[in-house]
């Protein structure tokens, strides 16, 4: 029933922390195992696939972990989330990579370098929400600028986003890689997209932002870009002052690089790859000073910073890694 590379009754070497992923199959999954594998601390636990759906034996595994990483449907992980909290302090700390959670009150959202104090949240959280790929780019650019009253909480703002297949789930990955998917897609025009309540409810807005992803023709790698008129903010600001405002909130930031963007005309393009298999996450302000335009852009890793990089990332601040 259980699979792991040690006697789960033996006593585990010191500083090492038993890990469980429910749903390591799909994409996300997947990932986050073979973040684990490099790992020494962590010994992986598994379930043999037989067992997967036996509560029993769910449990049996979820007793002998420190941290359990859920990387399964939304429904799926409010019940093995349930299960869990049912087992009280015999359970383990619970980070979970779906969406069920991710503005759910009780749990922590898995954004260490959101706001100041999210990383020691992270670090003494029971349950901690991993954030979506698209919110981690917008929030990364509006949270810091909302903070500082650079962009007015209730500015109307349009968020654009474009994304590799691979966080499209099964049937999309299957299309793509088939060849009989189109070669761009728009969606989410029902103003419906299954993000929009976290970008809310962490950017710092108070008025609904447009939301527009899309989904291009290449596994991963993410742009999410944000336009401003910058007469149209209250303070005038340039280019220049928020690309000093992003700086200052992501100075001591690892994960997150505030790309210099000086002169501010330095870059006509920019390809949304090239952070592929890392966890870090690049932001650039892109501006005009004779057209008093500006563009937020955060490039990522739809499946590194944008999902599981993220999740090992939380795993690391809770187990003092």
């Amino acid at each position: 029933m259980l699979d792991t590379t040690t006697d789960l009754h033996s006593k585990p070497a010191a500083k090492t922390a038993r890990i469980f992923v429910d749903g390591d199959s799909g994409t996300t999954g997947l990932q986050i195992r073979e973040r684990l594998s490099k790992l020494p601390q962590v010994e992986q636990v598994t379930i043999d696939s037989a067992f997967r759906k036996d509560i029993g034996a769910k449990r049996e595994v979820l007793a002998r972990v420190d941290t359990a990483i859920l990387c399964l449907p939304d429904a799926a992980a409010r019940e093995s989330a349930a299960l869990i909290e049912s087992m009280g302090d015999k359970g383990p700390r619970l980070i979970d990579a779906s969406t069920a959670h991710r503005t759910a009150p009780g749990w922590v959202y898995g954004f260490p370098e959101m706001v100041k104090g999210q990383e020691a949240a992270i670090r003494t959280a029971r349950k901690v929400s991993v954030p979506g790929c698209y919110p981690t780019g917008a929030i990364a650019l509006l949270r810091p600028l909302v903070d500082a009253g650079l962009i007015p909480a209730d500015h109307p703002v349009s968020i654009n986003a474009v994304s590799g297949y691979s966080g499209g789930g099964k049937s999309l990955i299957e299309a793509h890689e088939k060849g009989t998917a189109p070669s761009f897609e728009l969606y989410g025009l029902g103003f419906e997209h299954k993000h929009l309540p976290e970008i809310v409810a962490y950017s710092g807005l108070t008025r609904r932002p447009i939301f527009l992803p899309s989904i291009g023709n290449y596994r991963q790698g993410m742009l999410v870009s944000i336009p401003l008129d910058l007469d149209l903010l209250p303070s005038r600001p340039s280019a220049a002052d928020l690309e000093c405002g992003l700086r200052a909130h992501y100075a001591a930031s690892g994960n997150v690089r505030v790309i210099a963007g000086e002169p501010m005309n330095s870059f006509d393009r920019l390809e949304p790859e090239s952070l592929n298999g890392t966890d870090l996450l690049e932001i650039r302000v892109a501006g005009s000073g004779q057209y008093r335009q500006a563009v937020l852009i955060a490039k990522l890793d739809n499946l590194g910073k944008g999902a599981s990089g993220a999740a090992v990332q939380a795993m690391r601040l809770m187990l003092g890694f």
